[in-house]
């Protein structure tokens, strides 16, 4: 059990409490796991995990970059994606749902960051800033960046890195472009949970820093033993540099054993890529093979965990019953699943959803495994086979996996060379240990971020920049409904009156008051008047917006200029929807949580209906789109529509819905059957005869010929 300490108490609050992006490392074993599952349990923030690998994913919880940012494997170079040596344009096809998500994620948190070149982590600033704030690296998102940079190191070929050396001074993720533009902290965990010998704890301090003195080099050298044979009885397992020495040890190992094989086969359904496999699809084991629990126990026993190692004791067609020590543990097969990110339509929340599942006995053959794959594992006793390292990390995580000293052997020498760090990771670890953040700094962010969102709450500049474009939209293609472009006008010009020039000096109070006291919490004057104001703003707001919200947009025939005004409309109502969901959550007293949680919800732009404050007013006919058939008749207002009287509405909708059942018929747009303009002028004049028809603008000869008989016996019956 991992109780807080001081630095996961601090990484904690800045992660919930700020928007400081933030590195948070920390030695093997320090609880940076642990942390993150407790973290995504905690936060009311709109947030996702990602990994660089499969099985890193796989382990966090979450996705891979690649998946989750839909990226062919490849060399992202500033303007550009390198993919099998040439360049293309990264254009990404995102389904509306995950559009959803990159537009209204808070914290993203990427694990494993050793493993991440920084040439990846600008591309997800490229693909950020699309969704989000173009200005501001990330778009704007906070970020989480999760790893040891002594541990497993990111991979850059030499062609690679003749690539992208003109761009980056290392292939390490602090060596990002977008990073380096942003003021992020660096919180290191300092305790270490996984060992409690301190000289075992110190030459594994010296062999992460790469500067083994001669004592600590003599100790581990002291665990060299080349003829060791494990004691009858104990389960020792032995780490390597590369998969075909793990999977060699393991074929040759069991088959030694002279008991019968048994084969179980993995059901997999959906998704589950085969990287992310967690042990072997056919998995073969024998009587006495030296097994690896590869999953936790789900179960309220929690018999095992991933990485407990045992032998088979027993095999029957469903079950395998493995002995660990004085226990006897049976196991049948069980799921992994492999998840992508969702939307909650009831709330916003960002949520798992599984789209594959990968079932199987949690075992896999344990003689040998490879050091990549026991990254994040915790053994008793353990054979390293490290003499062939070829990164420099490697040994770190081979070493850090044991409990004790005692536990663990060295099967080949390790040389002084394969301890050495990388000198630009030294020099990146020492700003990281000069640069942890104090409580007074913390109080400092923490009260920088709460004045920014609340300064955000009560800016409506960019509400007012949609409303003014609106405006110009509405008077180029709606020239023949005046009422809607006055409405419109009406509102841009109110929203800046009432809205923008009082918000602006509402938030110079806040920035006045917000240093008073340390916390929010603790500030009465400025919690009075935020409540105040969010009283006051949800009462003028919904006044001054709703009228345009439940205003059926007028019929427009340009079919270029339909989709600018849909789209304009549906960026106003978005907005001023988080307003006043925010407005609504915080009306008893503003906090930090009932912020992101209304601001998830509003996030949900089609899927959430949000109940908002309104003056009573008159059920009236939608005209246009009922006729077309794509919303309830009685959901909108027509008082911008330019009909006058109850039968000119009736007339109207009753022609828009011939029209299109006509132009249907005869496979034509709409307006070539009959134009808006010819439309309002009937259901207005409601002629009775040809010639009345005839004078109408818009309507023409032919169009009396044509149409003439229906379009009058259309009128008289709606009249």
């Amino acid at each position: 059990m991992i109780t807080e300490n001081e630095e996961l108490q601090m990484a904690r609050n800045y992660a919930l409490y700020t928007h400081r992006n933030i590195f948070l490392t920390g030695k093997a074993g320090t609880g940076k796991t642990t942390f993150l599952r407790r973290l995504r349990e905690e936060s009311h923030k709109r947030m996702i995990v990602v990994a660089p690998t499969g099985v890193a994913a796989i382990n966090a919880g979450g996705m891979t970059i690649h998946s989750f940012f839909q990226m062919a494997p490849g060399l992202y170079l500033p303007g550009g994606l390198m993919v099998a040596g040439q360049d293309a344009r990264h254009r990404f096809s995102f389904s509306k749902q995950k559009i959803n998500i990159l537009q209204s994620l808070d914290l993203l948190v990427i694990d494993e960051i050793s493993m991440v070149r920084a040439d990846l982590l600008d591309a997800i600033d490229d693909i950020l800033r699309r969704f989000q704030q173009r200005d501001k690296p990330f778009g704007g998102v906070q970020l989480l960046l999760i790893g040891d940079l002594q541990q497993l190191a990111p991979v850059a070929t030499d062609e690679e890195w003749r690539l992208l050396q003109d761009f980056y001074t290392t292939p390490y993720f602090f060596s990002s472009t977008a990073l380096q533009k942003t003021d992020f902290v660096c919180i290191e965990l300092r305790k270490v949970y996984r060992q409690q010998d301190l000289s075992f704890v110190q030459l594994l301090n010296d062999v992460r820093d790469g500067q083994l003195t001669a004592a600590t080099y003599q100790l581990l050298h002291s665990r060299y033993l080349p003829a060791f044979v494990p004691p009858a009885g104990e389960d020792w397992i032995t780490l390597t540099t590369h998969n075909a020495q793990a999977a060699q040890l393991n074929s040759r190992r069991l088959a030694e054993l002279s008991t019968p094989p048994v084969t179980f086969q993995a059901t997999i359904k959906g998704e589950f890529p085969e990287l992310s496999y967690p042990t072997d699809v056919q998995l073969t084991l024998k009587v006495g093979a030296q097994v690896m629990f590869c999953k936790n126990d789900p179960s309220n026993v929690k018999a095992f965990y991933n990485g407990r190692i045992g032998r088979v004791e027993d095999i029957t067609e469903e079950k395998v019953t493995v002995r660990c020590g004085n226990d006897r543990i049976q196991v049948g097969p069980l799921e992994w699943t492999n998840s992508h990110y969702a939307t909650d339509p009831s709330t916003g929340v960002i949520r798992e959803e599984v789209v594959g599942t990968f079932t199987q006995i949690p075992l896999r053959t344990a003689w040998a495994i490879t050091i990549h794959k026991s990254q994040g594992l915790t053994f008793d006793r353990a054979i390293i086979n490290a003499g062939r390292a070829f990164s420099h990390g490697q040994v770190y995580v081979a070493l850090s996996r044991c409990r004790t000293l005692d536990g663990l052997v060295l099967s080949t020498p390790i040389s002084p060379a394969l301890v050495t760090t990388d000198p630009d990771v030294q020099q990146f670890n020492a700003f990281t240990r000069e640069h942890q953040p104090t409580m007074d700094t913390f109080i400092r962010d923490r009260r920088s971020y709460v004045e920014d969102i609340l300064c955000s709450v009560f800016d409506f500049s960019r509400i007012s920049m949609l409303l003014r474009h609106y405006v110009r939209l509405t008077s180029e293609f709606t020239p023949f409904f005046p009422a809607y472009i006055h409405l419109v006008q009406n509102a841009a010009t109110e929203t800046d009156a009432r809205l923008m020039a009082v918000g602006v000096k509402f938030q110079a109070q806040i920035r006045q008051l917000i240093p008073l006291t340390e916390s929010f919490r603790e500030n009465l004057t400025l919690r009075e008047r935020v409540k105040a104001a969010m009283s006051y703003y949800c009462k003028e707001t919904a006044s001054l917006l709703q009228e345009l919200i439940d205003t059926e947009i007028p019929e427009i025939d340009n079919a270029r200029g339909k989709e600018l005004i849909e789209k304009q409309f549906q960026d106003i109502k978005t907005a001023y929807e988080e307003k006043m969901n925010i407005f609504i959550a915080c009306l008893g007293d503003f906090s930090l949580n009932a912020y992101w949680d209304a601001k998830a919800k509003a996030a949900m732009t089609e899927e959430v209906k949000v109940k908002k404050p309104r003056a009573p007013r008159k059920r009236a006919t939608n005209v246009a789109k009922d006729a077309e058939g794509t919303t309830p008749a009685t959901s909108k207002s027509t008082a911008a529509s330019g009909l006058q009287g109850e039968a000119a509405t009736r007339i109207y909708r009753a022609l828009l819905a011939w029209r299109k059942t006509l132009a249907a018929e005869r496979k034509l747009p709409t307006h070539f059957i009959l134009s808006i303009k010819a439309i309002l002028g009937i259901a207005n004049t409601q002629p009775a005869t040809p010639d009345e028809l005839l004078e109408i603008a818009g309507v023409g000869a032919k169009t009396v010929n044509d149409y003439g008989p229906e379009l009058l016996e259309l009128v008289a019956r709606n009249r």
